[in-house]
Order: C-alpha cells, then sequence, then structure tokens
C-alpha cells in the first residue's frame, strides 16, 4: 500500500452497468479551440460516446452538468477512439470511432451560446467505412511518410490489417502464422507497423513490404496466380517475450531515436528500433495499463503502470520513483492538460469510474485509536479453545466438511416391477435349455420438478440377465412433466446371476442462470426382480453335497408363507421342506426344523446357495416386520466353508491363465502365419519361377491353427465370465456369513464387499485374485494388524497377476482368524488393536507366534477342532437325511 493516495482532482461515474477497456479513453483537443485544452473522449461497449471539460470549482469536486460537452448514442459498441488528421484537405484534428463492423469519422464543433445555459456542442459524420470482417483494434500515423495527415491501419479478428487513406479504402493485408489479435502500434521513425502475435513474439512489419505484398483479396486464387500477383510478406524482426501482452505504446520525443514499450503479463519492456531490448523490468503484481511520458531527465523515459491492486507506480526506466493509490483498477491511463492545468493524470475503470488526479504529498491524517489494553485470562482461553474445538470435531463427524441442507430433489424417479409374468414373453436368442423363458416388466418412471436438459435413462442388471432396452432419453423442457418407460427382463444364458438387484441410473443437466449449459448431476434408483424370474418350483434333495444352517431367535415360519409361489404340494408334512429348480439346471434345498429355531439350505453347487440364502433372510426380516417384531435377528455358527471358496477361486484362476498361454499361443501362430505370408509374396513377386518349397501347405496349416485357437480364446473367455458369476455368488455367500457369525454391522459389511467385490468385470489387465488379495493385505495391515509394526508396513503400488492363489487363500483365511479373535473393521487405524471378545460356537483360537504362516497352510480343521472350520459340513447318513433339522 501506498503512503500517499491520488489526489482527486475531478471524478464522475458513467452511465449504468457499462463495460470500458483501454481503447475506450483518449485526450485531445478533439474541438479544435484556440486555448488548446484537451477533452476526455470516452466510449463504452454499451454504445455512448462522451466528451467532458472537466471545470472543478475546487479540488476533489464531482462532475457538474456543464462539465459533459456532449453525450451521444451510437448504438453500436464502441471498440476504441482517436484522434487525428483524417479529413483530406484539412489539418483539423477530427474524431475516429471504431465500432466492431464499421469506422466513422466525426468532427467535433462547438457553437458559442447567448444565454446562461453556456456553449452548445455538435458532432457530425464526415465518413464512414462499412468493414467485412470483425474489428478488434486499430492506429493510426503518417503511413509511408505523408505529410499533413494520418492514415489508419485496422486489425480484424482474423488477423487482416485493412489500411484506409482517409476516405478511401487502400488495401488489406493477412499477417502471416496469425491465432488470435494482439495489440497494435506504429512507429513512424522507422515506418512499421509492431503486434504481438500469439506465439508470444513481438513482430514488426514494414509499412513499404504491406503495400507490395499479396493483396489479401486474392487469397483464393491459383498458386500460380498467387506467385505473380505480389510479394510474400515478409517480417522485418521479431523479439521472443514469452508472454501475452497487454498495450504497445511507442514513443519518440527526439528525432535521433525512438522506443518500443510492451507491457506484458509480468514484465514490461523497453526495445530499440530493430528489435533489441533496451531494458526489461520484473513486476510483481499483475499489471492493467500503461503509458510512457517524457522524463525531466535526459535520455531517460517515464512510465505510469497501474496494477489490479488499486496502484498507480511511476518508473524511470527500470527505478521506481513514486506509488499512489487509487479508488479503483485502472483499465485505460493517460496524461494531458486540462483547464490550463498541466500533467492531469486520467484514469478510467472497466465499470466506468473516471477520475483526474494528480500525485500530492499530503499524508493520511488519520491516526489509529489507541486499544483498550487489558490482562488476558489464559483459563478462560483454554475452557474457551476446548469448547470450540469440540464443536468442530462433533460436526466433522456427524456430517462431514460442507454442512448437509435438506432439499427438494430436481427429479423423482420410481420403479414398479411387475408381480405378474409377460403374457408374451420377450425372451429373444436364449441359450437356457427350457422350452420358454419367462420375462417380467419394469416400469420406470420419471417427475421433474424444475426445466432439466440432456436426461438420460440407463438400466443394468447382472448377467446372464438380459434387458429388451437398456438406454432412454427424455426432455423435460417445463417442469412438473411425467414420462413412463417399460422394458422387460429375462435369462439369457443357462447359469445363475450373482444378484437379483437392478439399478437404474438417470443423468442429467440442471440449467441455472450462471451456467445455461447446465450442471451435469446423477440419480439413481435401485429395484430387484423377484426370485421365479430365474428358478422354478422343484422336488427337494435329500441329499446334497453343500449345506449350510441359519440360526434365528424366534419360532420357524411356514415356507408356504414366505415362498407362496413355490409350493409344489400343499400337505402339512411338507411346509417345511421346499425345493428350487433353477432355469440352468441346479437344484436347491430349503428345510425348516419343526423344533430348533434353524433353517438349512442344500444343493450340489456351493455358488447356488447363495440367492436361496439371500431370499430367505430377506423374506424372514420382511415377514416379522409386518408382524411388528423388531429384535428378529438371524446368526450363523457353523463351520465357514472356505475350502469350497477356495476350489471356485482356483476354477477361476486356472481359466484366467489358459486364457493368457491361448493368448500368447495365438499372437506366435499370427506371427509365424504372417511371415510365411511375407515369403510367399517374395516367390510370387520372383521373375525367376522357383518352388514353393511346401510353403503354402504349412501356410494352410497356419491359418487352420489360428483359427482353432481364435475358437478356444472365445470359448474361454465365455467359461471365464461364467466362472467369474459364480464366484461373485459364492463371495456373496461368504460375506454374508460372516456377517452373520462376527454379528458386523452394516458399515462392517460394507468394507468386506468393497474388499472382496472390487471388480465388475474381469479383465485379463487387471483381475479379481491380485485386487482382492491387495485388499485384503491392506485390511490385515491395518484395521487388523496385530501390532504397528504391521501398520508401517507398505504394499506393492502395482497389481501383476500372481503365479498361483496361495497367497490369496491364506490372506481369506487369516482375516477369518483375526476376525474370530475380535478384530474389527474399520476404515480407520484408530481402532487397529485387538479386542478380546467370546467367540461363538467355541471356537479354538489360533496361537498368535511366528509359525502363525505357516499353520495356515496345514490342514485347515486342525486349527477349528470344536467346529471344523474352514472344511464343509459331512452328510448325514442315508437313515436320517434330515435328522438335525426336522427333529
Amino acid at each position: 500500500m501506498s503512503l500517499f493516495k491520488a489526489r482527486d482532482w475531478w471524478s464522475t461515474i458513467l452511465g449504468e452497468k457499462e463495460e470500458f477497456d483501454q481503447g475506450c479513453l483518449c485526450l485531445a483537443n478533439v474541438d479544435n479551440s484556440g486555448n488548446g485544452q484537451d477533452k476526455i473522449i470516452v466510449g463504452s461497449f454499451m454504445g455512448y460516446l462522451r466528451i467532458f471539460s472537466p471545470h472543478p470549482t475546487k479540488t476533489g469536486d464531482g462532475a457538474q452538468a456543464e462539465d459533459l460537452l456532449l453525450e451521444v448514442d451510437l448504438r453500436d459498441p464502441v471498440l476504441q477512439v482517436e484522434v487525428g488528421k483524417f479529413v483530406s484537405g484539412t489539418e483539423m484534428l477530427h474524431l475516429a470511432v471504431l465500432h466492431s463492423r464499421k469506422l466513422c469519422v466525426y468532427s467535433v464543433s462547438g457553437t458559442l451560446g447567448n444565454v446562461e445555459h453556456g456553449n452548445q456542442y455538435q458532432m457530425k459524420l464526415i465518413y464512414e467505412h462499412n468493414l467485412q470482417r470483425t474489428a478488434c483494434n486499430m492506429t493510426y500515423g503518417s503511413f509511408g511518410g505523408v505529410k499533413g495527415r494520418d492514415l489508419i491501419c485496422i486489425q480484424s479478428i482474423d488477423g487482416m490489417l485493412m489500411v484506409f487513406e482517409q476516405e478511401s479504402y487502400a488495401f488489406g493485408r493477412f499477417l502471416p502464422g496469425f491465432l488470435l489479435p494482439g495489440p497494435l502500434a506504429y512507429s513512424s521513425r522507422t515506418d512499421s507497423f509492431i503486434t504481438v502475435s500469439s506465439c508470444r513474439q513481438v513482430e514488426s512489419y514494414k509499412y513499404q513490404v504491406l503495400a507490395f505484398a499479396t493483396d489479401a483479396d486474392k487469397r483464393q486464387e491459383t498458386e500460380q496466380q498467387k506467385l505473380g500477383s505480389g510479394k510474400r510478406l515478409v517480417v522485418d524482426w521479431t523479439l521472443n517475450i514469452g508472454e501475452q501482452a497487454l498495450d504497445i505504446c511507442i514513443v519518440s520525443f527526439n528525432q535521433s531515436a525512438s522506443s518500443v514499450f510492451v507491457l506484458g503479463e509480468r514484465n514490461f519492456f523497453c526495445l530499440k528500433d530493430n528489435g533489441q531490448i533496451r531494458f526489461m523490468k520484473k513486476l510483481d503484481w499483475s499489471p492493467s495499463c500503461f503509458l510512457p511520458y517524457c522524463s525531466v531527465s535526459e535520455g531517460t523515459i517515464n512510465t505510469l503502470i497501474g496494477n489490479h491492486n488499486n496502484m498507480l507506480h511511476i518508473y524511470q526506466d527500470v527505478t521506481l520513483k513514486w506509488a499512489t493509490q487509487l479508488p479503483h483498477i485502472p483499465v485505460a491511463v493517460r496524461v494531458g492538460c486540462l483547464n490550463d492545468l498541466k500533467g492531469v493524470i486520467v484514469t478510467l475503470s472497466d465499470d466506468g469510474h473516471l477520475q483526474c488526479s494528480y500525485l500530492g504529498t499530503d499524508p493520511s491524517l488519520f491516526q489509529a485509536p489507541n486499544v483498550e489494553s487489558r490482562e488476558l485470562n489464559y483459563d478462560e482461553l483454554d475452557v474457551e479453545m476446548k469448547e470450540l474445538q469440540k464443536i468442530i470435531k462433533d460436526v466433522n463427524k456427524s456430517q462431514g466438511v460442507w454442512p448437509i441442507t435438506e432439499r427438494e430433489d430436481d427429479l423423482n424417479v420410481s420403479v414398479v416391477v411387475s408381480p405378474n409374468f409377460d403374457s408374451v414373453s420377450q425372451a429373444t436368442d436364449v441359450e437356457v435349455g427350457t422350452d420358454l423363458v419367462p420375462s417380467v416388466t419394469v416400469k420406470v418412471t420419471l417427475q421433474n420438478r424444475v426445466v432439466l436438459q440432456k436426461v438420460k435413462l440407463s438400466v443394468c442388471v447382472q448377467p446372464p440377465l438380459e434387458l429388451t432396452c437398456d438406454q432412454f432419453t427424455f426432455e423435460f423442457m417445463t417442469p412438473d412433466l411425467t414420462r413412463t418407460v417399460s422394458f422387460s427382463v429375462y435369462l439369457k444364458r443357462s447359469y445363475t446371476p450373482s444378484e437379483l438387484e437392478g439399478n437404474a441410473v438417470v443423468s442429467y443437466s440442471r440449467p441455472t442462470d450462471r451456467n445455461p449449459d447446465g450442471i451435469p448431476r446423477v440419480m439413481q434408483c435401485k429395484f430387484r426382480l423377484p426370485l421365479k424370474l430365474i428358478c422354478l418350483p422343484g422336488q427337494p434333495s435329500k441329499t446334497a453335497s453343500h449345506k449350510i444352517t441359519i440360526d434365528t431367535n424366534k419360532s420357524p415360519v411356514s415356507l408356504l408363507s414366505l415362498f407362496p409361489g413355490f409350493a409344489s404340494q400343499s400337505d402339512d408334512d411338507q411346509v417345511n421342506v421346499m425345493g428350487f429348480h433353477f432355469l440352468g439346471g441346479s437344484r436347491v434345498t430349503l428345510l425348516a426344523s419343526k423344533t430348533s429355531q434353524r433353517y438349512r439350505i442344500q444343493s450340489e453347487q456351493f455358488e447356488d446357495l447363495w440367492l436361496i440364502t439371500s431370499e430367505l433372510i430377506l423374506r424372514l426380516q420382511e415377514y416379522f416386520e409386518k408382524q411388528g417384531v423388531k429384535d428378529f435377528a438371524c446368526s450363523f455358527s457353523g463351520s465357514m466353508p472356505l475350502q469350497e471358496y477356495f476350489e471356485l477361486i482356483d476354477h477361476h484362476f486356472e481359466l484366467r491363465i489358459n486364457g493368457e498361454k491361448l493368448e500368447e499361443l495365438l499372437s506366435e501362430r499370427a506371427v509365424q502365419f504372417r511371415a510365411i505370408q511375407r515369403r510367399l509374396l517374395t516367390r510370387f513377386k520372383d521373375k525367376t519361377p522357383a518352388p514353393l518349397q511346401h510353403l503354402d501347405t504349412l501356410l494352410d496349416g497356419t491359418y487352420k491353427q489360428v483359427i482353432a485357437l481364435a475358437d478356444a480364446v472365445e470359448e474361454n473367455q465365455g467359461s471365464l465370465f461364467q466362472s467369474f458369476t459364480r464366484l461373485k455368488s459364492a463371495t456373496h455367500l461368504v460375506i454374508l456369513l460372516i456377517g452373520l457369525w462376527q454379528k458386523l454391522s452394516a458399515d462392517q459389511i460394507a468394507i468386506l464387499e468393497a474388499a472382496f467385490l472390487p471388480l465388475q468385470e474381469d479383465t485379463q489387465e487387471l483381475g479379481w485374485e491380485e485386487t482382492v488379495d491387495a485388499a485384503i493385505s491392506h485390511l490385515l495391515k491395518t484395521c487388523l494388524s496385530k501390532s504397528s509394526k504391521e501398520q508401517a508396513l507398505n504394499l506393492n503400488s502395482q497389481l501383476n497377476i500372481p503365479k498361483d492363489t496361495s497367497q490369496l487363500k491364506k490372506h481369506i483365511t487369516l482375516l477369518c482368524d483375526r476376525l474370530a479373535k475380535g478384530g474389527r473393521l474399520c476404515l480407520s487405524t484408530d481402532a487397529a488393536a485387538p479386542q478380546t471378545m467370546v467367540m461363538p460356537g467355541g471356537c479354538t483360537t489360533i496361537p498368535e507366534s511366528d509359525l502363525e504362516e505357516r499353520s495356515v497352510e496345514q490342514d485347515s480343521t486342525e486349527l477349528f477342532t470344536n467346529h471344523r472350520h474352514l472344511t464343509a459340513e459331512t452328510s448325514r447318513p442315508e437313515v436320517s437325511p434330515l435328522q438335525g433339522v426336522s427333529e
């Protein structure tokens, strides 16, 4: 901040909500008065032109009515105003006004008033030029050394220099390599135009070179005509300044030398006529405008530079001589003689603050009052600090950094799944063995509250479920519109999906006043498909390879009331047994105990247990909610079926390795096939016939191998996709059993799902095994770590396909072991220390010793002796197949 403020001599505010730029201000004796006093000419982007002649009665007075000589609405935005000898036959000064599409030259004259209202001024149009291109800025001068008149050069937006010899158009030339227009100035001493290109370099073009170069109007001619119609436009000199320029000014105070001043974004440069740097100054602030003027010292030049800190700096060459404070940010600055006062600094802001000031040395007389001194009570400060820290901590815990405000949704999305099958099945190109595959209709309704743009609905379900249409677009041009779309879902392939849950995602843009294109937003609505879409009622099976038992705290419920659509018989003896036959061919049996509070699910395929188990728990919860029971809970106290889970992991990994080998072999055969083709092509091109040496037979055999390998790769990819779907089903089941086993909360189950199900699609580049292994390793070394030493270990940041699955299986087993010993899943490491708790089912603890890693690789039955964790339940004797659940 400056010690001294600019002394306000006269100031005013121009219009309301008008905008101005550096070309909108000019000082000159535009009315050619005899006293030679300058007038202030200001043009605005709103099209208003004003001429002022300040006459304050005392320093600091505002504008009076008689200070405004003329105000005219030109109806077109004023880009730049200049005063010069623009009319032929006279050397009087005239006003040139540049609009975007025309150039107008006016004469301003005053009539002596006979009454007290004062003199009258009027502006008369002398001539105008309609421009074929949109103008950017202009400069003027005695181009070519003419005497007694000024010529005008206009630069267009697309880089064309248009020269006007007063009332007539002379020529137009395009600047080479042009991208965006820059500032433009004319040097009378070297008779050249100087500008700054988009390449961030100062360029100088001689007027004579411009005059004799190829006409810009003939650029569409042929190459032969262009070569013979003129010279190519060549730059005189260039200088790379490394930044964009805000303004250029040519200063010539004697005939011996002139200087080119360039104001950049962070520096200002002083150049010689030939483009050599005379000096430069690095600025510590962002400049907004500048004006060089003569100095009292011989051989030096003073420069006024305004910046965005409301400051005006005065430099003598590179030395700062003065700094003064302004009440606004100047975009244009001029120095002139007003009311017989020489050296008045006139500044203009972008919002129309026009001020005439001078540099004064009267310091501000304001003195800061003495602050009342009192002793600090540090105890009270400590209590207040603790209260504030508690408030901050509570806020961060409850609602995050930003407070959550309740607001009404812009769009309401609702999904309704039909309870009945379609009368005519919409299933097409199915690969299911059954004769008829059912389909069910899903209706999605969208209702908007405000105007929305680019509304797109995307629906996704888990494969092998298929949709008849999954993409929809809408137009909500007015509020409170309702749109409904329908589509059908059916099972396409002969295996079971990992989930029956679908997701409807709506993306849209909401336009605002500041952003008409709209703010992008996304909404989603989940829906659940009926179980009968993928399975039918079937006969219960007495024997099964895989069984799990779910315990509850309430008396058993009749399966007929839980699954009313799957009862094959209505006998009372069969209400506790129910069979399910999936469309893919597998069967699942559900048994409810008559005396105990347990349910058993059994099947020949381990992954098929998932959907029936999750459906059972979900329907039990809904049943007891309708009964008004709030303390219903499920638990699992059996052995964790990790061995069956590991078999699915091994099968999936084997298919990945097999696919990698097939792709490598296919790549080798393709290289061999191309090499044989090149050999044959060389033989066929040879002028001297030569034997093929069985190359054609080798080509045919290699071609058959490529086709066979491509078919094998495609078949392996299909098997891998199916295996990944079954692996996801088994993973969901293991997560569910762990949650019931350890009574995990919803947040802890979400952490497990994020660790075990990180991918929606399995690829060769990023597979399920390495991703899950990294996630589980992170959990074991953070929240489930035994000591701080494990937390300090860093994981490998690069994920590669492992050599085998032993490490992954070991980490999964270790995760279950840590959870059994009281480990708690959380995202922070504060609760990483193990907690002691009673393990359900009487599980035997695993001794934490150096042999822990070794013991995990041994037979899992040695670790969990009581409940045989990590092994599957063995089948009961054939004498009583339902023993244990029907007693």
